[in-house]
């Protein structure tokens, strides 16, 4: 039998390093973190969404509430729109909900043969469809709570003219709109695998987050807020609120039902080709396929 070491014997002391997990091991957490989210039970995913889809159009809020009426040059407006709607993505990562775009992730999974195609199909489709229901009732909400109004009607102008500019958009450019879009967001999503702590998963989202929404990239799920706020205020909005912004609904001719679905058509398909295949695939191709 081996001898106990005597009491006084210190045990070796624990390493611990607050070094960045590089991507090698980044790539691993990503895929277990792909097959952790496919077999989580179809209604807590389904709630997650929910949460996910009200995280992101409070971002819109507050994007579109800070560039309201500051006369602002463009590039000057379009970064702070950047800045400020990332806080919807540090939300959904902080709090802990399901996202489709960063779900769109799970595909390293998929390609390791870790989770079946049903099982990332049916994520894709809770997710997607809870953050619709959290993004359009997060847009009813405010809407009834009158905060359009706000600074002289200035919030709702800016609202109508996003979602104006979104439903004029023709497939070709929505489609790769959202192909650029998704790429940042999985990136963000991607990177944060690399982070030890809260501050560097917050740090680590904002940048790419800014970037795609100061350049005016289409995400599908910020566009379930946006496109029916603009929708709700040109149909419900009161005569004072018109007066106020010295328009009325005919200057805003391209907003309607019929153009928000033809633009979430190209957008979410944009949006899986940019995060599944420009970062997902990518990153399992080079870091964990078999050789």
């Amino acid at each position: 039998m081996k001898p106990k070491p005597p009491s006084d014997e210190v045990a070796a002391p624990q390493v611990v390093t607050f070094d960045a997990i590089l991507p090698a091991s980044m790539a691993v957490r990503a895929e277990q973190s792909g097959v952790t989210r496919a077999a989580t039970d179809p209604l807590t995913v389904f709630v997650l969404s929910i949460l996910a889809g009200a995280f992101v159009a409070f971002g819109a809020i507050f994007a579109t509430t800070v560039t309201a009426g500051g006369g602002l040059s463009y590039g000057v407006g379009r970064l702070l729109t950047g800045l400020v709607f990332s806080a919807g993505l540090v939300m959904v990562i902080i709090a802990g909900a399901e996202l489709f775009t960063g779900n769109n992730l799970i595909v390293m999974a998929w390609a390791s043969r870790k989770i079946r195609t049903s099982a990332l199909l049916l994520n894709w489709v809770l997710s997607f469809s809870g953050n619709f229901v959290g993004a359009i009732a997060t847009a009813v909400l405010v809407f009834y709570s009158t905060q359009y109004t706000f600074g002289d009607g200035a919030v709702g102008l800016v609202a109508l003219n996003i979602a104006n500019a979104k439903s004029s958009l023709q497939f070709i450019p929505a489609l790769i709109l959202g192909i650029l879009c998704n790429a940042l967001v999985c990136l963000a999503v991607w990177m944060l695998f690399s982070a030890r702590t809260n501050i560097d998963r917050i740090v680590t989202a904002i940048p790419p987050v800014a970037i795609f929404a100061a350049a005016g990239f289409e995400h599908c799920i910020a566009n379930i807020y946006f496109i029916p706020m603009g929708l709700f205020i040109k149909a419900g909005a009161p005569d004072s609120f018109w007066k106020a912004i010295e328009k009325t609904a005919a200057d805003f001719p391209e907003l309607t039902w019929s153009n928000f679905i033809a633009n979430m058509l190209p957008v979410t398909i944009g949006n899986i080709i940019g995060g599944s295949l420009m970062v997902g695939v990518v990153y399992w191709f080079v870091y964990l396929r078999k050789r």
